[in-house]
């Protein structure tokens, strides 16, 4: 904890008093002394010292006598508070902080003190400390009873509900009037973990005028309202009076009331529960006893009771018996992210509502069928384009083991002087001794042609395909569809696969035959006249039979290594580069090396047959006789060039694929596609930390009352600011 303490104003400070002034002689004022500390105890890194300079220069607008830059209340609150959060905490509320980091009580910041209380961030328990700030109005270190009651009565509306100070809870921690006993920094977090378990007790007991142990469901909202509106979406707030259809009878009992406050009270844990549970469900939904059994399983004492549990899903549910609906993770949004709107609906700001927080746009109802129609085409058009840039990339990137794996496969056992490869490694040596570096890229600039349209109408029609079957709640798909993705995939590419296919392979085998028989290469455009169009179809069953199994066991392996093996999605989860690279390179592998036979096939079926050479008669013809003769190994030649080609060349795809994907994002995102859930809990790495401890230490003043700092706002718009600055 640091050596000093700020002085803050309290809620009701409509003019700040004068800045404190060094008194004479070398005895250094409190906010020297903290400016001090700071930079002699505290050194923050180098990269962090120059974003907090960027951050000040960024938003400080007003320039003083001195001719340097200092920020007002409202360039402050531009500078700390995160812009998404403002729809539940004001920015007059985020000025409350203002006075925390004005220690010279002058309506301006300096950098000096802007550096103060950014440092004040850096604390892991920044949240409690500038709340201990706040309430340390002499700056003595230590809080007693008289503090505590005016800043806290100041911090109250003339509306509010009472509080008794005089009541044995407050006791325990202050002693008597008297101040017998004050608050060090410790014991002031612990009075305000339970702050609003007592306030929640003596709101019930007032209310409960009759003392029958209950509460009409207005009572109810204007409690949780007081408490802990800032906590609660639109939605939930509107419908607080309901929780009176749990049991119904004369009203909302306290154990209502505090199963309602613990829920929460421990919202993180009950977002972390609900993710899990969803995570390991078959179909992405749970009950109201599925989240039990998660909550006992994640803890070692029952967390939830059941009472808690019938209150979330009760919250989360679109009517009927809560208890037994199934539930997907996109219903509870309305429950755990305080910025929930209804699409369309006017938030209490009068800003129209996106609805689950940042989980899509939704598509104006006023849009007709063409207009659906366009849009639904730019969205496969958009899918083509990038599939063909990621299909060219990852086959550049293993087009020399495809050229192996061709050679190795087109190799007869049965001629004799035709084995000129032990092996796949014996292979890559004569290629480089005989042909140099860029005969492993011969036939590579056909290959790019076919391969754009080739992957991007495969990588379309999978995602097209599933997209149809895709559950729009859950983001889950039945396995059956899964592999009808997959297949539909793989026989759609087929149009565009075999004519590459057959130039590619007659233009990888010529540089042997040139070593062998002194055959002159022929170039690309020679090979398809002499082929004509029919002729570019050769082998296309068997071109099927590899592709359609290939893509229907390729795909869904992809997609269950990322959700199963490396977990995405799971609490919010995103895949690193390596664990998607991985995911992808690792589906490829059983689907190569188990559809080999049909790539040898297809191999024999399009290349040119040599004096001496097996001719074929159509796929099965081929299969059997290439068994007979050659025997069942020879079905799968090449089989681990292939793996090696094929794991890596997906790999290499998919990555690019869903990376691009996030660079250029679809303008217009479809309102089908699977909403995702993002809270704070998912999106806190992801933010400032400064800025969320920042509005961490405000939610614990809001604790005390949720309106707090409202009444101050006024004394810090633009108009008070120039005033004072004037004076």
């Amino acid at each position: 904890m640091f050596p000093f303490s700020i002085r803050v104003a309290r809620c009701d400070d409509v003019a700040d008093p004068p800045p404190p002034q060094d008194a004479v002689g070398d005895k250094p004022s409190v906010t020297s002394k903290a400016i001090e500390v700071v930079k002699s105890k505290v050194t923050p890194g180098e990269s962090e010292l120059r974003r907090w300079r960027r951050t000040f220069e960024t938003h400080a607008k007003l320039v003083g006598e001195d001719g340097q830059k200092y920020l007002d209340t409202d360039n402050f609150v531009n500078a700390i508070a995160p812009p998404q959060d403002l729809s539940k905490i004001t920015r007059g509320q985020y000025a409350l902080l203002f006075r925390v980091a004005d220690v010279h009580r002058r309506g301006r910041l300096s950098f000096d003190d802007f550096h103060v209380f950014e440092t004040l961030l850096k604390r892991p328990d920044a949240d409690y400390w500038i709340a201990f700030q706040y309430f340390d109005v002499d700056g003595s270190g230590t809080i007693d009873y008289d503090e505590f009651k005016n800043v806290f009565e100041a911090c109250l509306g003339p509306e509010a509900l009472p509080f008794n100070f005089d009541c044995d809870w407050v006791k325990l921690y202050l002693g008597k009037r008297d101040g017998a006993h004050v608050l060090g920094y410790n014991e002031f977090t612990q009075l305000m973990k339970g702050l609003q378990g007592e306030r929640l007790r003596q709101a019930f007991a007032h209310l409960d005028s009759n003392k029958d142990g209950f509460i009409t469901p207005d009572q109810f909202k204007r409690i949780i309202l007081e408490l802990a509106g800032h906590k609660l979406s639109d939605e939930v707030i509107d419908r607080l009076p309901t929780l009176t259809t749990l049991n119904p009878g004369k009203g909302i009992s306290y154990s209502e009331v505090i199963a309602f406050y613990n829920v929460i009270r421990d919202m993180d844990m009950v977002e972390r529960i609900i993710r899990e549970a969803v995570a390991k469900s078959k179909d992405g939904r749970i009950t109201a006893s599925e989240f039990l059994t998660s909550a006992s399983q994640s803890t070692r004492y029952a967390l939830f009771s059941p009472m808690e549990a019938s209150i979330i899903f009760h919250f989360a549910s679109r009517g009927g018996p809560s208890t037994s609906t199934r539930l997907a993770l996109i219903d509870f949004a309305k429950l755990l992210d305080p910025r929930w709107q209804a699409p369309g609906a006017l938030d209490r700001t009068g800003e129209a509502g996106q609805g689950v927080g940042r989980m899509g746009m939704l598509s104006p109802s006023t849009w007709g069928s063409f207009a659906q129609f366009g849009k639904d085409f730019s969205q496969s058009a958009y899918n083509f384009g990038l599939g063909g840039i990621a299909g060219a990339f990852g086959a550049t990137m293993v087009y020399p083991i495809d050229l192996v794996k061709t050679r190795m496969q087109n190799q007869r056992n049965t001629v004799v002087g035709e084995v000129l490869y032990k092996n796949s490694l014996d292979c890559v040596r004569k290629v480089y001794r005989n042909e140099g570096f860029l005969g492993f890229y011969r036939g590579l600039i056909p290959q790019l042609i076919g391969v754009a349209p080739e992957k991007a109408i495969k990588l379309t029609m999978n995602d097209l395909v599933r997209g149809y079957a895709t559950d729009p709640e859950t983001g889950r798909i039945k396995l059956g569809w899964e592999l009808a993705a997959g297949g539909a995939a793989g026989a759609s590419q087929v149009v565009f696969t075999n004519p590459l296919e057959i130039v590619k392979i007659r233009l990888q085998v010529q540089g042997e035959l040139a070593k062998t028989q002194g055959a002159k290469p022929r170039g690309a455009l020679h090979i398809i006249r002499s082929l004509g169009l029919f002729g570019l179809y050769r082998g296309a069953s068997a071109c099927l039979l590899r592709d359609i199994p290939f893509s229907a066991i390729y795909f869904p392996a992809y997609n269950h290594l990322k959700r199963d093996l490396f977990h995405e999605g799971y609490n919010g989860k995103k895949l690193s580069f390596w664990e998607t690279l991985a995911s992808a390179a690792a589906a490829g592998m059983p689907a190569a090396y188990f559809t080999t036979p049909a790539d040898v096939i297809k191999t024999r079926l399009q290349v040119e047959a040599r004096k001496g050479q097996s001719t074929y008669n159509g796929l099965l013809d081929a299969g059997v006789r290439i068994f007979r003769e050659e025997g069942g190994r020879a079905l799968f030649k090449g089989g681990l060039a292939r793996v090696l080609r094929s794991s890596p060349q997906f790999g290499f795809t998919l990555v690019a694929y869903e990376y691009l994907h996030e660079f250029f994002p679809f303008p217009w995102a479809d309102e089908k596609q699977p909403k995702r859930l993002e809270t704070q809990y998912t999106l806190g790495s992801g933010e400032d930390i400064s800025r969320t401890r920042a509005r961490n230490a405000l939610k614990i003043l809001l604790d005390v009352h949720s309106d707090i700092g409202r009444r101050a706002a006024s004394a810090h718009t633009p108009a008070e600011q120039q005033r004072r600055l004037l004076v």
